[in-house]
């Protein structure tokens, strides 16, 4: 995938969590023009999908496409079997979304993993959120702790406040049902991303020393000194991003310390070794947090390196929880983190090109299109959050091939894609690529084939209920 014109510090920006009053322009593709305040309208092209065609990839197309029932979670899975022969024996799905604002895409995710841990065995969801807020999440759908509104409204903030729209607690609270019926083999919520690390996780890594290693307790307590946030979760990153970049560094040299002191420790077996190892990994979380903020962002060669990090940073926790939980899981997260394909070069390499690394076959990118339809996004302007809307895809893009096949929303898989098609989708186009930032002029292309292994194409979209943060 490729971009146009470079956006490179809102996507830092976006990457830490570190918003705030911060004006923001993020991957997309189309014209800009605003036609009201309230829905804005991005017209592209009038083109209509009833067209008679004669065109062999298209024909290629609806000869492979699965029709999709509906992207409501709720109902029969059957057409989604289709999906499970797809994935076959993947231990990780990377599920993208082509907006972060469309409420197709989060019931769809719903839709999908209620399929896979009904039918396939999958037990965690996984997604673009820190560490820290995935745990307070895992807490509340495993054991029930906590309200759930409130988690959201205190962990969804600065960028991530976009996750607090009503699909996504729908799915939440699913979980946690699930495992009110199923509580011997419950589904498990975990975040894998560094833009932030509550106060939870640093009181939890200095109780664990107090209590195993009580002669390392006066150490990592000065090296966590005035590290923990104290401030409500957007505000920490935003005064955390305005720090000198000395004071940054300092910071993540301390955090990396106590990261080494509690690796280096040898428990006894069973318990002892995996709570230990547990107690690594939340202190290898607020390092991973530490790091990704220690970057000069005036510098292009140092941006490249941060966001090659942070995609490294999420597959990596991805592949931690798969090794020590034994779970099968459904990643959640945009097409540009799960696919294979980096977008740019200043972003090397994606999350979902590092799990193939790791995994090999047993990871499985599936990609998501639209042709026209609504989405939230933070205005680039202002920031404020609102409803946008884009009209019918362009000629010659992706989405408008994809959108002359007879079924409305369906699956494809790209790896078994009749020649036709495949040679079709092995060239870049032009591509819905809409992050959390609108309007942006930024035109975007990707070879579909070469990004994932099995697309969900969707005729329109609509934005999410956004519920809101402080």
């Amino acid at each position: 995938m490729k971009r146009h014109k470079a956006v490179v510090m809102s996507s830092v920006l976006l990457s830490l969590g570190a918003l705030g009053g911060v004006a923001v322009a993020t991957p997309a593709v189309g014209d800009t023009r605003q036609e009201s305040s309230a829905a804005v309208t991005v017209p592209v092209s009038n083109a209509s999908t009833s067209a008679p065609h004669a065109d062999p990839v298209v024909t290629a197309i609806e000869r492979s496409a699965h029709p999709l029932r509906s992207t409501d979670p709720e109902g029969s899975l059957r057409d989604l079997q289709a999906l499970g022969r797809m994935v076959r024996g993947a231990d990780v799905v990377g599920l993208g979304e082509a907006t972060h604002g469309s409420r197709d895409f989060f019931r769809m995710k719903h839709r999908v993993f209620r399929y896979l841990v009904e039918e396939k065995g999958f037990r965690s969801f996984a997604l673009e959120l820190p560490w820290s807020s995935g745990v307070r999440l895992d807490a509340y759908v495993v054991d029930g702790k906590g309200d759930l509104k409130d988690i959201a409204r205190e962990e969804f903030q600065g960028s991530y406040r976009i996750w607090n729209n009503q699909d996504y607690l729908d799915l939440i609270e699913w979980m946690r049902t699930y495992n009110l019926r199923h509580p011997d083999d419950p589904v498990r919520f975990m975040g894998d991303d560094m833009g932030y690390a509550g106060p939870e996780s640093y009181e939890r890594v200095t109780g664990y020393v107090a209590r195993r290693y009580p002669r390392l307790l006066d150490r990592v307590t000065e090296l966590y000194r005035g590290l923990a946030p104290t401030t409500d979760a957007g505000t920490y990153s935003e005064e955390y991003f305005k720090l000198p970049l000395g004071e940054r560094r300092e910071r993540a040299e301390r955090t990396g310390e106590v990261y080494e002191l509690l690796r280096k420790q040898r428990p006894a077996a069973g318990a002892d070794r995996r709570d230990h190892l547990w107690m690594v990994q939340h202190a290898r979380a607020i390092h991973q947090m530490a790091r990704g903020m220690a970057f000069d962002f005036e510098d292009e060669d140092q941006v490249a390196a941060m966001m090659k990090l942070r995609d490294q940073v999420m597959a990596e926790n991805v592949a931690w929880w798969h090794r020590h939980t034994g779970d099968r899981i459904l990643l959640s997260a945009h097409n540009t983190h799960v696919s294979y394909d980096s977008f740019d070069a200043r972003y090397p390499k994606t999350q979902g090109a590092f799990l193939r690394g790791v995994l090999g076959g047993d990871y499985v990118s599936i990609g998501f299109t639209f042709y026209e339809g609504a989405f939230k996004a933070f205005g680039t302007e202002d920031n404020v959050m609102r409803t946008y809307r884009v009209g019918a895809a362009e000629p010659g893009s992706n989405e408008h091939t994809l959108d002359q096949a007879r079924q409305e929303d369906y699956l494809l898989d790209l790896r078994t894609a009749p020649a036709p098609a495949r040679a079709w989708l092995d060239k870049e186009r032009a591509t819905w690529n809409i992050g959390a930032g609108w309007p942006d002029p930024v035109k975007y292309t990707t070879a579909l084939r070469k990004a994932h292994d099995i697309l969900i194409h969707l005729h329109d979209v609509e934005a999410t209920t956004y519920l809101g943060t402080p």
